[in-house]
């Protein structure tokens, strides 16, 4: 059961965070590799809300199958370009970070695989996920709840 009715009660800030999504809109990096950067942030955070509505947007724009069920395991799949490695790899370091950050080794070996612009969208993605990952934990968002807005209902997941 949600707990609050976040986007009603915090407005003013909810719908700046629909502006800086719309605006992620257009970006660098395509939206199947942006959708399984929410889909790996959501799952490390454990937001069943996000998790669920990523899943369902990614099949929506084409995203196949068996490349979803990877996403856990993307390190032992082959299923993934360098790219897209790397932008899980982002978004694990900066979905969990460690004591010291995003490592300069890391961010080097970014930089060999993603143009700097990339590398700047990327971490824009996985700044916003976290930050809808965290208003959906906190306030128990409905799994669902967004679909026919979203038009996942038509989807026949």
């Amino acid at each position: 059961m949600q707990r609050l009715d976040y986007p009603a009660k915090g407005a003013k800030v909810f719908n700046e965070m629909l502006k800086v999504e719309a605006a992620l809109g257009d970006l660098s990096i395509d939206v199947l590799m942006k959708e399984i950067i929410k889909i790996r942030a959501s799952q490390l955070n454990g937001c069943s809300f996000c998790l669920d509505m990523h899943v369902k947007t990614a099949r929506k724009h084409g995203e196949r199958e068996m490349r979803l069920h990877h996403v856990a395991v993307w390190r032992e799949s082959n299923l993934f370009s360098d790219k897209e490695r790397m932008a899980l790899e982002l978004t694990e370091a900066l979905t969990k970070l460690s004591a010291e950050g995003l490592s300069d080794e890391l961010y080097r070996r970014a930089l060999t695989v993603l143009s700097e612009q990339e590398l700047c969208d990327i971490v824009f993605s996985i700044a916003q996920i976290n930050a809808w990952n965290r208003l959906g934990v906190a306030f128990h968002t409905e799994i669902g709840s967004m679909d026919k807005v979203m038009g996942l209902d038509k989807l026949e997941l």
